[in-house]
């Protein structure tokens, strides 16, 4: 199940197969014998022979290439082995910084190294001075082939990403600093076991919003933290609020066959997480003592895998003062609660600076969603300078009003055909449910033509289920892409696809 052998369909470039190994969260057991656990770390070497036209590349700090199309790679720093990974592939690379190249497919370098050019060194700028130092050497990004079906795995030196994130424009390229915080947050410092998964992701999710702060400001954070928590609504909703996963603190129990932690994968880790990691921040009361302490965690834990009660505990001991007040027992916010208690966060960090955002998207959503379109009222919103989160705001409005008034979203494509012809996937997978919710036939190619130009699942899966669940039109269309695009999938999205359109296949 790690190792992941792609057709030429499956690739960009049609002419190589390829190889990727996924090990997140316990596959590399099946790729080398290994303690296959996060709680030990292990510094390896690997010695990689390919045919003659093929490139190896690991997560490696330092590799070379011998004669016989031979490749050696050394980790010198002490990883978990879910981070150990490997790809052999027609693949190519360009500088884009100091510490930094992008890797891909000949036929996306280009793409690649004009989209990420002097990108990534300003965020791990931004992220060694908040954070402490980046211990890994290097910080290289690979594109992956079009079916890779996640959007991004942070493998140490060098970070698998989604070809997704080549918008052309560069209007998704702060995806990566999730995936870059962390070098500080999982890579560095690294939960004990998968039941504390949160220990992660929580914090990852929180040093991404500062480093995003730091760029893009607090208006346009807490936008994009209103979208995460939107999706954490949406989970609990869909799971229920007393679900055993919505605990930071997940029980994996063995059954007969054991467990598999990947089947605990959800938003709870990253967005409850990131909400216990910002009421510590509120605890503190000030943001440069917080982010001093943040500093001083990663130092004092690098190399180390650690659990909750060794974090909270050396918070407690970071700040004597709140010890003695007792933070850790405030009723209805314990520490215990947090962990063990499922539900709700207790806490929600303020993201009322996002407003000032938030409120002209609803306010154009609005005047859409009318009877009779006021075209003098929606030209005079200038979404020009609007930055990807504020339109997907403003897209997932719509989308909650529909279907709107006959003609409404034909007119709409066409005042606003930065939306419309995006190439940018956020934007295009929401456009892609309004044109269904919608019934708007003339573009029902343009959903076709999305799933045919990418395999990620949380892109695939909603429009399949948003397909499904329409007209006699919209299933004949999903009919229709599947099986012109099965080929190119991932197995488990194939799977995933076909238990939706009812053809079997295992949820």
């Amino acid at each position: 199940p790690q190792v992941c052998w792609l057709s030429p369909e499956q690739t960009a470039g049609k002419q190589k197969p390829y190889m990727y190994t996924q090990g997140q969260a316990v596959l590399n057991r099946s790729f080398f014998p290994c303690f296959d656990t996060p709680s030990v770390k292990f510094t390896y070497s690997a010695t990689v022979k390919v045919p003659e036209g093929f490139t190896a590349v690991m997560s490696a700090t330092s590799w070379e290439k011998q004669k016989d199309n031979t490749f050696v790679f050394k980790m010198s720093q002490p990883i978990p082995s879910y981070l150990v990974a490997l790809v052999v592939g027609d693949i190519v690379s360009a500088d884009v910084g100091p510490r930094s190249r992008v890797w891909a497919e000949p036929c996306l370098i280009e793409a690649a190294k004009k989209e990420y050019d002097g990108v990534i060194e300003e965020f791990l700028v931004v992220g060694e001075k908040l954070f402490g130092p980046y211990v890994w050497g290097r910080y290289d990004i690979l594109f992956m082939p079009p079916s890779f079906p996640f959007g991004g795995m942070e493998n140490p030196c060098l970070t698998f990403v989604t070809p997704c994130l080549l918008a052309g424009d560069r209007s998704l390229v702060d995806v990566i600093i999730h995936e870059i915080s962390h070098s500080w947050f999982g890579n560095l410092v690294t939960n004990a076991t998968w039941g504390e998964f949160w220990l992660n992701e929580g914090f990852t999710m929180y040093a991404q919003r500062r480093i995003s702060t730091e760029v893009y400001g607090l208006p346009y954070t807490c936008l994009e933290a209103a979208t995460g928590r939107a999706l954490l609504r949406q989970h609990m909703d869909a799971t229920g609020e007393e679900h055993p996963l919505n605990k930071l603190r997940v029980v994996i129990e063995p059954g007969l066959w054991g467990v598999n932690p990947d089947d605990t994968y959800n938003e709870t880790p990253y967005e409850k997480g990131y909400c216990f990691v910002s009421y510590l921040a509120h605890l503190v009361g000030n943001q440069s003592k917080f982010d001093a302490f943040l500093q001083a965690y990663v130092n004092r834990f690098k190399f180390q895998s650690i659990t909750a009660d060794d974090t909270l505990a050396f918070f407690l001991e970071y700040f004597p003062d709140l010890k003695e007040k007792g933070v850790d027992s405030i009723p209805g916010f314990e520490f215990d609660r947090w962990l063990n208690t499922p539900g709700w966060p207790p806490y929600l960090p303020d993201l009322s600076p996002g407003q000032q955002l938030m409120r002209p998207a609803e306010e154009l959503a609005e005047l859409w969603a009318a009877d009779g379109l006021n075209m003098e009222a929606i030209e005079a919103v200038d979404i020009t300078g609007w930055r990807t989160y504020q339109l997907v705001y403003f897209l997932d409005q719509v989308l909650q009003k529909s279907p709107l008034p006959e003609g409404n979203v034909k007119r709409l494509s066409k005042v606003y055909p930065k939306i419309s012809k995006a190439q940018n996937a956020e934007l295009r997978l929401r456009w892609c449910q309004i044109v269904l919710k919608n019934n708007l036939e003339a573009e029902y190619s343009k959903v076709k033509d999305f799933l045919c130009s990418q395999g990620k699942q949380k892109y695939t899966l909603p429009l399949y289920r948003a397909m499904w669940g329409g007209s006699e039109a919209t299933r004949a269309l999903a009919m229709e892409t599947f099986s012109a695009t099965a080929p190119q999938l991932h197995v488990n999205v194939q799977n995933y696809v076909k238990k939706i359109l009812g053809l079997g296949g295992a949820e």
